[in-house]
C-alpha cells in the first residue's frame, strides 16, 4: 500500500490525478488531497504520505515552503513537483529539497504514471533496506550477548590480542578507549563482606539472567558477561582516562538504585563493586579491583577508588610506564621495552641529578631483577642462584646517572633478547624435529595430529608455526616430499606403479596418479616415459 498526497488549489487537477492513479494502480494506493499550503502541512502530519505530488503556487504557504516543513517530520516522503510555472529558481529550490521529478503543467498521463512508478520503486527499495536492517538488528540482538560475553571472557582471562579487542570494538560499536567494570555479586543474604549460598544464588540468577541483563542495560550503556558462579561482570565504556569525584559519586548513587531494582525484580540479594577506569585491554584489573572493593567493605555498593586497594605514588612518579615496560619485556619486544625504559630513565636521571642517586641505583636494580624474573619464567635461561652476585657491586661502582641508565638499558635489552631468542630457538627446534619425522615417515599414513604429538604441541599451534617457518602448510610439505620421491623412483627404478604408489605413502593408485598430475603437471606414466624437471 502506498499513501499518496495530492496538493493543488485546482479541483480539476486533483480529480484528474485521482482518476489516473485509481485507474492505473487500483487498491494499492490510498489517496488524500489538500488545496492550501497550510492544509497540506496539516494533512501530511496526520497522513504521513509515502508520495506527495505538490503544486508550487497554492493559497497561503507556497509548495516549496510547505515541502520544507513536511520534511522536518516526514523525511522519507518522496516529492514530485508539478507546476504551470517553468521557472529555473523554483526548479533549483526543488532540487535542493531532493524532489524526485519537476513536471510542467498541463499534465501528460503517461508521464504522471511513469514518475509515480519511479517513486514507488524508490519507496520499495527503502522499505526493503529498512526490513533488512531490522532483520540484521534482530539477529544481532540474538548474537550480541554471545559476543559481549566473549569480549568480557577474553579480558578477564587476559587471552585477548590487540586485533581481537579491535574486532570486538567494531562489532559492538565501542568507540571509547577506556572503561570500568562492575562486579555484580548475588547471594541469599549478606554476612560481613560476603554473600551467603553462592551456589544456590548462581542457579537463581542463571534462571533470571535475561531480566537482570535488561535491567542493567536500563541503568548503563554497557556490555554484560554471562553468570560466573554467583557473579556477573559488566563492562562500561568510558571516554576519559580518569573519573572526577562528582561523577564518581553520581555513579555510586546510580549503582545503589540498580541494586534496589535488581532485588525487587528478581527477589535475590545483590552487592556491586565498581572498578577504576582503565584502558580497554586492562579492564581485567578493573574487575579485580571491583571484587576487592567488596571484600574491603561491607557496603552494598563499593567503588575501588574510594578505598586504599592500590599503592599511592608521589605526584610526578611515572607509574604509567611500569606495566607497559614489563609487558614489552614479556613479549621480547626490544625496541618497545627500550623506548619505555628510556622514558623512565629520563625521570630517574632528573631525580638523581637533584641528589638522589642511591634511589636510582635501587630502582635500576629492582627493575632489572624483575625483567630477568620475567625472562626466567618464559624459559629464556636456566636460573642459577648465584648468577647475579655481581649486580650490587657493579651498580654501587656506577657514580653517574648516565652510567646507571646504560647499565639498566643493557639489562632490559638482554632480558628481551633472551626471551625472543628462546622462543625462536624453540620454534626452530620444533620445525627441525617435525621435518625430520616427515622425511623419515613420508611412506607411512602420517597426519598433522601424528606430527604434533611427536613435537608435543597442539595441532593448531604446530600448523601455524610450521607454515610461518616453511612458507607452506604441513600437507603441502608432505606432498612435496612424496612427489620428489615418486619422481626419483619413476626415473631411477624398475618398480611397478603400484609399488611406487605404496612406497610414497599412498594406498590408492588412482589418487596417487591424480595428485601427481596436479603437482607435477603430467601423469606418473607420462613422467616415466619422458622425465621432466
Amino acid at each position: 500500500m502506498y499513501r499518496i498526497m495530492l496538493a493543488d488549489d485546482e479541483g480539476i487537477v486533483i480529480d484528474s490525478l485521482k482518476f489516473i492513479i485509481e485507474k492505473e494502480f487500483g487498491d494499492t494506493c490510498q489517496v488524500e488531497f489538500a488545496k492550501t499550503g497550510r492544509s497540506v502541512i496539516e494533512l501530511a502530519e496526520r497522513f504521513r504520505p509515502d508520495i506527495a505530488i505538490m503544486d508550487i503556487h497554492m493559497p497561503g504557504i507556497n509548495g516549496i515552503d510547505a515541502m520544507k516543513e513536511i520534511k522536518q517530520f516526514s523525511a522519507n516522503t518522496v516529492f514530485i513537483v508539478m507546476s504551470a510555472y517553468d521557472k529555473f529558481d523554483y526548479a533549483k529550490e526543488a532540487i535542493k529539497l531532493g524532489v524526485l521529478e519537476y513536471i510542467n503543467k498541463p499534465m501528460d498521463r503517461m508521464k504522471i504514471i511513469t514518475v509515480i512508478k519511479k517513486a514507488m520503486a524508490q519507496i520499495d527499495s527503502e522499505r526493503e533496506k529498512r526490513s533488512n536492517e531490522l532483520l540484521i538488528k534482530e539477529k544481532l540482538e540474538t548474537v550480541e550477548p554471545i559476543i559481549e560475553n566473549g569480549l568480557i571472557y577474553d579480558i578477564l582471562l587476559k587471552e585477548q590480542f590487540e586485533e581481537d579487542v579491535d574486532s570486538y570494538r567494531t562489532i559492538l560499536g565501542i568507540k571509547e578507549n577506556y572503561g570500568y567494570m562492575l562486579a555484580i555479586v548475588s547471594g541469599d543474604s549478606q554476612e560481613g563482606n560476603h554473600m551467603t549460598n553462592a551456589v544456590g544464588s548462581s542457579v537463581k540468577i542463571s534462571g533470571k539472567y535475561q531480566e537482570i541483563r535488561e535491567g542493567v542495560k536500563e541503568f548503563f550503556d554497557c556490555k554484560i558477561g554471562n553468570v560466573m558462579a554467583n557473579k556477573i561482570a559488566v563492562l562500561i565504556p568510558y571516554e576519559k582516562n580518569k573519573m572526577e569525584l562528582d561523577e564518581r559519586s553520581s555513579l555510586i548513587e546510580r549503582t545503589r538504585d540498580l541494586v534496589r531494582f535488581l532485588r525487587k525484580k528478581t527477589d535475590v540479594n545483590f552487592r556491586i563493586g565498581i572498578g577504576g577506569v582503565k584502558p580497554l585491554k586492562e579492564l581485567g584489573d578493573s574487575y579485580r579491583d571491583a571484587l576487592n572493593a567488596l571484600i574491603a567493605t561491607t557496603g552494598g555498593v563499593a567503588h575501588a577508588d574510594d578505598l586504599p586497594l592500590s599503592p599511592a605514588y608521589e605526584e610526578d612518579y611515572p607509574s604509567d610506564l611500569e606495566k607497559p615496560l614489563f609487558e614489552a619485556v614479556g613479549k621480547g619486544d626490544v625496541n618497545g621495552a627500550l623506548t619505555i625504559a628510556n622514558k623512565y630513565s629520563d625521570w630517574m636521571v632528573k631525580m638523581a641529578e637533584e641528589g638522589d642517586i642511591m634511589a636510582m641505583r635501587l630502582k635500576v636494580l629492582e627493575f632489572s631483577l624483575y625483567a630477568e624474573h620475567i625472562m626466567y619464567k618464559s624459559g629464556g635461561q636456566t636460573y642459577r642462584y648465584s648468577s647475579r652476585n655481581s649486580y650490587l657491586p657493579e651498580i654501587m661502582d656506577l657514580d653517574t646517572p648516565e652510567a646507571l641508565r646504560e647499565w639498566f638499558l643493557a639489562k632490559i635489552t638482554s632480558a628481551c633478547h633472551d626471551i625472543a631468542n628462546r622462543r625462536e630457538e624453540k620454534s626452530t627446534d620444533i620445525i627441525k624435529t617435525a621435518k625430520r619425522y616427515i622425511e623419515e615417515k613420508y611412506a607411512s599414513d602420517i597426519s598433522l595430529d601424528d606430527v604434533s604429538k611427536v613435537v608435543n604441541i597442539s595441532p593448531y599451534y604446530f600448523s601455524k608455526i610450521f607454515k610461518e617457518d616453511s612458507g607452506v602448510s604441513f600437507i603441502e610439505y608432505l606432498t612435496n616430499i612424496r612427489m620428489d620421491k615418486a619422481k626419483e623412483l619413476l626415473t631411477n627404478s624398475d618398480y611397478s606403479m603400484k609399488e611406487i604408489c605404496s612406497m610414497c605413502g599412498y594406498t590408492d593408485p588412482n589418487y596417487f596418479s591424480r595428485s601427481f598430475k596436479k603437482n607435477v603437471g603430467v601423469t606418473p606414466t607420462e613422467y616415466k616415459e619422458n622425465p621432466i624437471a
